[in-house]
Parts: structure tokens; sequence; C-alpha cells
């Protein structure tokens, strides 16, 4: 009987799985279709991008910079074995603009904003106001969910440059300023070495993908929590869970297939 129960066990949670990614997919796919009256009333979006966006350059900038400044440090530290340390600013723009940036970019958005996207909506269908919306033939997916999603898309790809942007700031002020590399030979390398289209436009992508993937994780978990407190608070806790993983994830895939492709 045990093991009848751990298999109907697994069973059951096999099949709530793919039932939520079926919800979720049909959830996103009605985010696309509605999607339509956000841009006709586009000051929606914009109100979502400073609470996305703006209110995440804090956290972007400086968590940016710390990371450039770790990446000199340790760069500078592992080529000079070699004597190749005019190579470090080479070294820092590639680690930033193909994986880091986008990476720890979206991992911080997860936390930041995608916890708030899941937190706002829960609560709003706790205090019944998706309720009272639906009510007054309001549809909520185009009047809250459509302009938080469209705004985490255009926010995630501007946060991630600006982070490998900072951080390759940081990895000059470690590696010219304080050890003394070569302030030419960091800068021109490193233009000479990282290419628009396969190095900079595959972050772009990536930091692009990470941001659907994570908004509309935020949103469906706060759509679809239960309208207790308890609630609120697991699907936030799933949001930066679910997120984490999928973004180590697709990075893999992603970084898989564009090595592939090259």
């Amino acid at each position: 009987m045990a093991v009848v129960s751990t298999i109907r066990a697994i069973g059951n949670r096999v099949v709530s799985a793919v039932w939520r990614i079926g919800v979720a997919s049909r959830f996103f796919f009605l985010t696309l279709i509605y999607s339509g009256n956000s841009f006709r009333r586009f000051h929606l979006i914009i109100k979502e991008l400073f609470s996305t966006g703006v209110m995440s350059l804090i956290i972007i900038i400086v968590a940016g910079l710390f990371v450039g400044m770790v990446l000199g440090l340790q760069g500078y530290e592992t080529l000079k074995r070699y004597g190749s340390e005019s190579a470090l600013g080479v070294m820092v723009a590639l680690g930033l603009v193909r994986e880091l940036g986008p990476v720890m970019a979206a991992l911080l958005f997860a936390s930041r904003a995608g916890s708030a996207m899941t937190a706002e909506i829960g609560l709003m269908k706790a205090t019944e106001q998706i309720s009272a919306m639906e009510m007054m033939a309001v549809n909520p997916i185009a009047r809250i969910v459509a302009p938080r999603f469209w705004a985490g898309v255009i926010s995630m790809p501007l946060l991630a440059a600006l982070f490998s942007a900072v951080g390759i700031f940081g990895g000059y002020l470690v590696g010219v300023v304080q050890i003394g590399v070569d302030e030419g030979s960091f800068w021109s390398q490193m233009q000479a070495a990282v290419d628009f289209r396969e190095d900079i436009m595959n972050g772009v992508i990536k930091s692009l993908v990470f941001g659907i993937v994570v908004t509309v994780i935020a949103l469906f978990e706060g759509f679809d929590a239960p309208p207790t407190a308890e609630g609120v608070s697991g699907a936030t806790t799933r949001t930066v869970v679910t997120s984490s993983l999928a973004i180590l994830m697709l990075d893999f895939v992603m970084t898989a297939i564009m090595f592939r492709g090259a």
C-alpha cells in the first residue's frame, strides 16, 4: 500500500504540474490577445515601467558595480599567471555582456519587481478588487496584467544593459585605476574583441526572454494565488523560486544554442 500511495502522490503532482503549465500558457496567450487595449492606453504601461524599471535601478546599479569590480579583481589574478593582464577588459566585457549581465539582472528583477507584481495582484484578488472589475465588465487581464507584462518585457533588457555597462565600469575602476592595467589596452582590446551580433545581441536576446518568462510567472502566480494571507505569501515565494530556476535553465539552453550556431 505504501508503494501505491507513493505512486499516486507522484502522479497527482505530475498531473497538477502539467495542469498549471497549461493554465499558465492560456494565461500568457490571453495577455497577448488583450495587449492592444494596453497600447491604446499607453500611460498604464508608463506607470508600470516606473514601478518595475525605475524602482529597480538602485539595486541593479549597485550590484552591477560590485560584480564588475569582483570580476576585474579575480580576472586580473587569473590572467596575471599567463602574462595576459592587458586582456582584462576583454574578459570583463565578455563575461558581463554574454552571461553575468542578463542572468544577474534577471535574478535581481525577479526578486524585486517580480515578487512585487505577485504580491500586488494577489492582494488585489484577496481584497476582491479583481472580482469587482469583473462585475463592472472590466477585463482584469487587459487592465491589470497586460500593462505590467509589457512593462516587464521593456524594462528587463534595459536593466541588463545598464548592469553590464556599470559592471564594465567597475572592472575599469579595479583593473585600471586601482591595479594599474594600461588604460589603452583595457579599452582597445575590449572594442576589438566584443562583437555586436555574436556577443551584445545574444545578451539582449537572453535578457528579453528572461523578461518575458519572469513577468509571466510573476503575474500568473499573483492571479492564481488563493485569496488569503498565506496564499499571497506562498505565491510570492513561488515566483522568486520558479523564476530563478527558469532563468538558470533557459540560460544554459540558450547558451548551448548560441554557441552551436556560432
